[in-house]
């Protein structure tokens, strides 16, 4: 049985046996925290981080576009997750996987990125849906993320059968070895009703840095763990409407802060740190809030120069709009591609995107005669922003 909370932050140590060694697996005690979260440390953070929510809110609500935003942020926020568990994938690589070029990296690391949007996806959709964020749920987008991938063998969907750890090359010299695994449905379970129990006294935000924790204490799953855990954050606040639209992630914020990210957590379970962890939590929601709303500001000031530039191109300035608002989905594009997509001839997209180039809007990658590639460079540099992969 998980250990249930009886006035105790801490959770307690389980001797266990992996391939003949004894090690000390972490038992978490039952959400929420007792004694309670004391809010009175948290006001500041909280109040930050709900006025930069709003205002994320509130630019969400006048984009022009608002899918198309969130088409190419749920993409940055797919591989800046991944990045986090080691894959090299850059964003030019999976906008080239996804319209089927050849990225320049191993194909294993670009459909790891390419799950983790259709993982989400998936979740947000079902949630639309009026499904419960519930256990049968994480297992389906768990099942997604994993498919056809390098974690594939990792038994898809499925809460951990065996012992895993974190760190070190065994557990015996692991960072840290999460509950063993007759415990991790009953953890879950206590998980899912703590989700949906009726808390007025913990905001939304809190409970959601909480949740996130506590999935990433108990490691319900063989692989997939971090990014699932990162992924819940904006399901719960979807959920909830604390989110009109699902443009809050948290990973570039993870990713730049990682070593402190990981202190926080080891915080928690060492010492029932609550409080030092939610502070950090709420800074990160309020950083990343700040930092949507700029991007999403600098990319409609793009959009709109470039348009505008286009205009007073004369009788080539129709075609060439066209294919200026294909880019805005597609910022890394070819001629034939273009053409099928458009419904337009080849001859005509090649002197549109020619125009293009002559106003600084587009450039040609490759350096080739045939199979040429072009990107639109001030788009993709700003969502390029953090992506780059961490050293190995």
């Amino acid at each position: 049985m998980p250990l249930k909370n009886e006035g105790t932050r801490l959770g307690r140590r389980i001797s266990t046996t992996v391939a003949g060694e004894r090690v000390d697996a972490f038992l978490p005690p039952a959400l929420p925290p007792v004694p309670p979260i004391d809010m009175g440390r948290l006001h500041s953070f909280h109040d930050a981080a709900n006025r930069a929510i709003g205002q994320l809110n509130a630019m969400a609500s006048i984009l022009p576009d608002a899918p198309l935003f969130l088409y190419m942020y749920v993409r940055k926020e797919a591989l800046l997750s991944s990045q986090i568990e080691g894959t090299q994938s850059s964003f030019s690589d999976l906008l080239l996987f996804e319209d089927n070029e050849v990225p320049g990296v191993p194909i294993d690391d670009v459909q790891e990125v390419s799950n983790y949007v259709a993982a989400m996806t998936h979740g947000l959709n079902r949630l639309k849906e009026g499904f419960p964020l519930s256990l049968r749920l994480i297992r389906e987008i768990h099942g997604i993320l994993l498919s056809g991938s390098r974690g594939s063998t990792k038994q898809p969907g499925e809460f951990r059968r065996s012992q895993n750890w974190i760190g070190g090359t065994r557990p015996g010299n692991a960072a840290f070895v999460p509950p063993p695994p007759e415990h991790v449905l009953d953890c879950m379970s206590d998980l899912e009703k703590f989700i949906h129990a009726d808390t007025p006294e913990i905001p939304m935000l809190i409970k959601a840095g909480l949740v996130h924790v506590q999935f990433e204490t108990i490691h319900p799953f063989l692989d997939g763990n971090g990014r699932l855990g990162r992924l819940l954050i904006t399901l719960l606040l979807c959920d909830e409407g604390i989110l009109t639209d699902p443009i809050l992630y948290l990973s570039l914020f993870f990713k730049t802060h990682r070593r402190l990210y990981y202190d926080m957590l080891e915080v928690v379970r060492e010492d029932g740190g609550w409080e030092k962890w939610l502070a950090f939590f709420l800074e990160g929601i309020a950083e990343t809030s700040i930092q949507a709303s700029n991007t999403a500001r600098e990319i409609i000031d793009i959009f709109e120069t470039d348009k505008t530039t286009i205009e007073n191109l004369g009788r080539p300035a129709a075609s060439a709009l066209r294919v200026h608002q294909l880019i805005q989905r597609k910022p890394i594009i070819g001629v034939p591609a273009a053409s099928a997509q458009l419904e337009i001839s080849i001859p005509t997209i090649r002197k549109s995107i020619h125009h293009l180039i002559d106003l600084g809007v587009l450039r040609e990658v490759t350096g080739k005669q045939r199979g040429q590639i072009f990107v639109y460079d001030k788009y993709l540099e700003i969502l390029n922003i953090g992506t780059e992969p961490l050293p190995r």
